[in-house]
């Protein structure tokens, strides 16, 4: 086992935004994560994974989360939403079932049309492919709860995974790919970095961290890969999460959520070095 995987969780417009700042910012101190074998991506970390592994230079891709947003109109997750959200992670026994009850609320809600959700990601990347590095894109199947991920293997159109990943339940419509309705892959978990699997370094940047159950926290599921992996969770610190503000979705914290997240990537720089820049363990003998 050898190799570097970069982990980039959900976190909406802002949290976008953020996770370009820091690797623009990590970038600037000499710590290139776009080298990473494997790129994990949920939610607003799936559009990440895919431009910062398409080959588009980071300094461009900052440049464009600086930009005017246009008349992008700001979207927010409701009251009933959360609400669900919490039940959902909180709820007893069986994961799949609580997803499920999940993804039916968000069967039945009135949102934005399927096309309408997908042309963001169109406007977005482009006509973009699956890249060569490993991409791993999560989602949850919205009528029986199950978890999806998704690579260049699996046969799905690229815009079209990044669009599940993103189907935040409630609040987008849920992305339908070969006859099945996914939702956002944040349901699992807020960056699912247990799927990380066959690397020994491991940075994750997820712009909010909770989990209700163990099975979601990140710590959880890092140790699951093992005792030999090398890993560090950076997440917004106090003055990022201010600029970000309470709303994820909000295109008008875009800009400052972005150069909030470039100053603290060069603030915590030596955290990131000091596992991606690592030798690998050296392998067992017997």
């Amino acid at each position: 086992m050898a190799g570097k995987a970069l982990v980039l969780g959900g976190g909406g417009v802002t949290g976008i935004a953020w996770e370009i700042g820091i690797i623009a910012g990590l970038a600037d101190e000499g710590v290139d994560l776009t080298s990473a074998d494997t790129v994990v991506g949920t939610s607003a970390g799936s559009l990440v994974g895919a431009q910062v592994t398409s080959g588009t230079p980071i300094e461009r891709l900052f440049t464009q989360q600086t930009s005017d947003p246009g008349d992008r109109v700001s979207s927010t997750i409701g009251f009933a939403a959360l609400v669900r959200f919490i039940a959902a992670a909180a709820w007893p026994g069986d994961v799949r079932r609580a997803r499920a009850w999940l993804g039916r609320a968000a069967l039945a809600a009135k949102t934005p049309a399927e096309s309408s959700h997908r042309a963001f990601f169109v406007s977005e990347l482009g006509a973009i492919d699956w890249p060569s590095t490993r991409l791993l894109i999560t989602a949850v199947d919205a009528q029986t709860g199950e978890e999806a991920v998704f690579s260049r293997d699996s046969g799905v159109d690229l815009i079209d995974a990044v669009a599940a990943s993103c189907a935040v339940p409630m609040v987008f419509p849920p992305m339908t790919i070969n006859g099945r309705r996914y939702v956002d892959g944040g349901v699992r978990s807020i960056a699912n970095a247990d799927l990380a699997t066959d690397c020994d370094r491991v940075v994750v940047l997820a712009p909010v961290n909770f989990g209700i159950r163990r099975s979601q926290r990140i710590g959880s599921q890092l140790a699951r890969l093992g005792k030999d992996v090398r890993s560090v969770v950076i997440t917004a610190d106090s003055a990022a999460r201010k600029v970000m503000g309470a709303n994820t979705l909000d295109w008008g914290a875009r800009a400052t959520s972005a150069e909030a997240g470039r100053e603290q990537g060069r603030r915590v720089v030596e955290l990131v070095r000091a596992v991606w820049s690592a030798s690998p363990k050296p392998a067992a003998t017997t």
